[in-house]
């Protein structure tokens, strides 16, 4: 079995002096590379011991790469915090890791007060201390954490994802054997590397010697403009980065032919999207489904182009080689094919399960290893993924992770608020929207800007909601007292073919 030194150590003896990071005006070969990733181990040597956890809170750059590569190489846990997350957000995953160290790319606020030492990028202090510290290479073994990768927010949905080498390493054989990589592509990095999705192919792309083509931000403008100026041949993106990239592609064309393919995932996605991609890019297109939990691909649906004007357009793939995919009922019971039931996933790929959260890792991990999804779909006679449902209560805006009871406690913090639920509805730029219905106290005035400016204060601002439907009759409930969320959500995707990815 494989650790995550294993790809750098291929590339460095085979490819040293082929380049293997762009960001900006940095270029680094996989001699360089691989030097800085050893260093890592040497500058957390003596402030950690094995096995503890490194927070990293920064924008996508070439050390963010390092970082990624290196603090499990040092035998550490990798730590990814969302950028977008609020305050509190971010001191919750810090403490429930135990993170003694944040290396960040920014004033750490309060962050400070949570661990020992803070390193940061932004002033230069990283680049002396890596240029200081020896090249160390730990023992490490397959099974050893790599990283803490968290779902959601401070409510009680939000779990450290737990992916050992051996989880992130089969993950890069799955792809490359469903989607490979070759050696001279050139791999363009734009979603945020704080996700898993972000960095799903990055130990691939290292393993073959392919370049990574790193930016810290996505502008649909600059992403075109890198596209063209380094010879892009592969990315992956978000469905609201895509359609933001088809639009700047319409207005200004730029030079794409070398793009070989672009795979989207992590939220829904209109086919006319697609199509428009698809004329605009004149590339192959690649739909890929999974969870953090699962490293994180399940299904990948290659040349997913050639099938835009047919039902199979819906799905989203089929298991690569290594992950077995099943269908299944309330009891656990295997079902036909056409049968719809929840998703359930077997891999190597499948985390060990949730930091310091046994219950919650009982809930979704069998005793066998299959992972419940908690999506509900059903599989056709070739093995086609299509999904129909979530059966978490779980919103996906722009491959962003929401969940509603989250959100509803912030609302519920106003003091005119009686009743409130939220839900998803369709948005063209970021797949769904978060919606919110809200019941007033009697003589209440509150308007939907002072509901969501009051929210944004209290949850990260893709967690707020965009809109805010009033009504002063109560939310409906089903007998056992639950709001009939089903019943409210209906008008907004009345007509809408509701693609769940």
């Amino acid at each position: 079995m494989y650790t995550m030194r294993d790809p750098l150590r291929r590339a460095e003896q085979l490819f040293a002096g082929r380049e293997a990071v762009v960001c900006g005006g940095v270029r680094r070969s996989y001699g360089e590379l691989a030097a800085r990733v050893r260093r890592v181990a040497g500058l957390l040597e003596p402030i950690t011991d094995p096995g503890d956890r490194v927070a990293v809170w920064a924008l996508n750059s070439d050390r963010y790469l390092e970082l990624f590569l290196g603090i499990p190489g040092a035998n550490r846990a990798i730590v990814p915090h969302n950028t977008r997350w609020a305050e509190p957000e971010l001191i919750y995953a810090t403490e429930d890791a135990g993170a003694r160290v944040l290396i960040c790319d920014r004033d750490p606020g309060a962050l400070a007060g949570v661990v020992e030492r803070v390193i940061r990028l932004d002033t230069g202090e990283y680049d002396e201390l890596l240029a200081a510290a020896p090249e160390l290479e730990p023992a490490i073994e397959p099974g050893t954490l790599a990283g803490l990768f968290y779902t959601g927010g401070t409510t009680g949905a939000s779990k450290g994802v737990m992916l050992t080498h051996a989880n992130l390493m089969a993950n890069a054989v799955h792809t490359q054997l469903a989607q490979p990589i070759e050696d001279d592509d050139r791999y363009l990095t734009m979603a945020p590397m704080f996700h898993a999705a972000g960095v799903y192919a990055a130990l691939a792309v290292v393993w073959v010697g392919a370049s990574n083509i790193v930016v810290p931000a996505f502008d649909p403008g600059a992403v075109l403009d890198t596209i063209e100026t380094e010879g892009i041949t592969c990315a992956i993106a978000v469905p609201a980065m895509l359609a933001a990239m088809i639009e700047a592609q319409a207005a200004q064309p730029r030079d794409v032919s070398r793009l070989r393919w672009l795979s989207h995932g992590a939220s829904p996605i209109a086919l006319e999207v697609l199509k428009r991609g698809l004329e605009l890019f004149g590339c192959e297109l690649i739909h890929l489904y999974g969870a953090t939990e699962l490293s994180p691909l399940a299904t990948i649906f290659r040349h997913e182009d050639r099938f835009l004007e047919g039902d199979r357009a819906k799905s989203c793939g089929q298991a690569p080689p290594g992950v077995d995919l099943q269908i299944r009922d309330l009891e656990g019971r295997r079902l036909v094919t056409g049968e719809v039931g929840e998703v359930t996933v077997k891999g190597p790929n499948v985390m060990v399960g949730y930091w310091n959260k046994p219950a919650e890792t009982k809930a979704v991990l069998d005793a066998e290893g299959w992972y419940r999804t908690g999506d509900l779909g059903y599989l056709d006679t070739e093995g086609y993924l299509f999904l129909v449902d979530r059966s978490k209560d779980m919103i996906v805006s722009g491959g962003e992770n929401v969940y509603c009871t989250e959100v509803e406690d912030a609302i519920y913090t106003h003091p005119q608020v009686l009743e409130a639920t939220v839900f998803g509805i369709p948005d063209d730029q970021w797949g769904e929207a978060v919606h919110a219905v809200v019941v007033p106290r009697d003589g209440s005035a509150l308007t939907e800007s002072e509901l969501i400016g009051h929210c944004r204060t209290r949850i990260a601002g893709y967690k707020v909601p965009k809109s805010v439907s009033f009504q002063s009759e109560p939310l409906p409930k089903s007998g056992p007292g639950k709001v009939l969320k089903r019943n409210l959500r209906a008008p907004f995707w009345e007509g809408r073919d509701r693609q769940i990815n």
